[in-house]
């Protein structure tokens, strides 16, 4: 929207009254503060026709007004942060750190659990993981459009509960946010539960201590530097992405794997390739993957002992409609026109060492398992169609028309075979995960 008015065309944007505060603090963002609005009570999602004629009849007024008058660029700005020293008093140091974190949560800068005082010390002690510069910018951050300095992920590393060894991963972390075919802007203010999915793999992540192995997502003592680093990536998206609640981040109910989701494969035991190497990357380099998903499902089997019967068990997983990503190749791709990007959905498999080794004795690779799928993963189109727009079918592949004369016609629910990430994670027993991705993984190199 912002665009077209740049490029004078009269824009107005229907924004429910949940959502005012997000479409103006996007506008700003994005360089046009005052972009006209046309408030509506609620979503037009969910809503009967009528329903939507009547609040769009509602809002005419807002509609006119938006078009006709000019729009002025500075409407409404936030006055610019000032830079200050924060300081915290008490009757004793535990008081001042209760007082700083009851300040900082009311900020927004928190996630809601206690937080470390990031003073001037420990920011210090923190640099030390690394020999770049503090003030080198690693990425630039939307929705927010912050500035990722190596002392800002510092801060927010110390914030989070790091050491030094966790800050070179840290910084790969948030340059894989910052590729354009991540699509950050979607991940960070949609609706939706997206976690972004950290997998280290390589000798960086073992000496950073991350768990691979029982427990590998938490809690507990084992999984402690799984947990500091992922909440460090969350908070690094809130303090300098500037993806707060309620201002950019609208997501609808939320989701406990927001806070940190983080892990190591566990290499030694893989009968296969690391992931990393899979993905173009020498088996001695250290790198970190970033794959943001929805939401989490259990691949439990004790029974099956062969490659066939355990992608049956998985493939339900998989056949799960209500996932945003099931069938979403349906009414295209998620794309990024700024870069002329597009993102295929991709799922990600964590296979327990057990599991992976039924696989491998039958010779079957990440490959064979991913053709596999995408075979036996399938649901009827009437099935795939339930929450998807016809319209927007016959937008994307009007070439698929004549599927509506064959309700019942088996369909993949991703693109390809290629749309399954997998990796070995985890300790004994048959018990994996499944997380249903919205978009591609992206994999950085950690050059400290």
């Amino acid at each position: 929207m912002v665009e077209l008015e740049r490029r004078g065309i009269p824009t107005v944007i229907f924004t429910a009254t949940t959502f005012v505060h997000d479409a103006r603090r996007s506008a700003q963002s994005f360089g046009l503060a005052g972009l006209p609005l046309a408030v509506v009570p609620t979503p037009l999602t969910n809503q009967r026709p009528q329903d939507i004629h009547r609040m769009a009849d509602a809002a005419f007024e807002e509609v006119v007004a938006g078009l006709t008058r000019p729009v002025d660029p500075f409407a409404d700005v936030d006055r610019p942060v000032v830079e200050e020293r924060l300081v915290y008093d008490g009757d004793d140091l535990l008081a001042a750190w209760e007082r700083l974190n009851q300040d900082f949560l009311a900020r927004g800068w928190g996630d809601g659990f206690p937080l470390v005082a990031p003073t001037p010390r420990a920011v210090e002690l923190m640099l030390r993981g690394t020999r770049r510069d503090p003030g080198e910018i690693v990425a630039t951050l939307e929705p927010g459009f912050g500035i990722a300095t190596v002392e800002k992920l510092a801060i927010n590393a110390v914030m989070a509960g790091c050491g030094p060894e966790h800050l070179p991963l840290l910084v790969a972390a948030v340059r894989c946010l910052a590729e354009p075919k991540m699509y950050l802007r979607n991940k960070a203010m949609s609706t939706g539960p997206h976690a972004p999915l950290v997998l280290v793999n390589g000798p960086k992540g073992r000496l950073a201590n991350l768990n691979a192995g029982m427990c590998a997502l938490g809690p507990g003592a084992p999984s402690a530097s799984n947990t500091v680093l992922g909440r460090a990536l969350r908070l690094t998206m809130m303090n300098v992405g500037h993806t707060y609640v309620g201002v950019s981040d609208m997501d609808t109910i939320g989701s406990p794997l927001k806070y940190s989701l983080c892990c190591a494969e566990n290499e030694a035991e893989s009968p296969w390739e690391p992931y990393h190497v899979a993905r173009g990357f020498a088996k001695q380099a250290s790198t970190v993957t970033v794959h943001f998903v929805y939401g989490i499902c259990e691949l439990h089997d004790f029974k099956s002992t062969t490659p066939e019967h355990l992608v049956e068990v998985f493939a339900t997983a998989a056949t799960n409609v209500a996932q945003v990503g099931t069938g979403l190749w349906l009414i295209g791709r998620r794309a990024d026109p700024r870069y002329k990007t597009e993102e295929r959905e991709h799922n990600t498999l964590f296979i327990c060492p057990e599991h992976a080794q039924i696989f491998a004795r039958e010779g079957w690779g990440r490959a064979e398992i991913g053709r596999a799928l995408y075979r036996a993963a399938r649901l009827p189109f009437r099935t795939m169609m339930l929450n998807k727009e016809p319209k927007a079918l016959a937008a994307a592949h009007p070439e698929l028309a004549w599927l509506a004369d064959h309700p019942d016609l088996p369909l993949p629910v991703v693109e390809d075979p290629g749309c399954f990430e997998i990796a070995v994670v985890g300790g004994a027993a048959g018990r994996g995960a499944y997380f249903y991705g919205a978009g591609e993984p992206v994999t950085m190199p950690v050059e400290d």
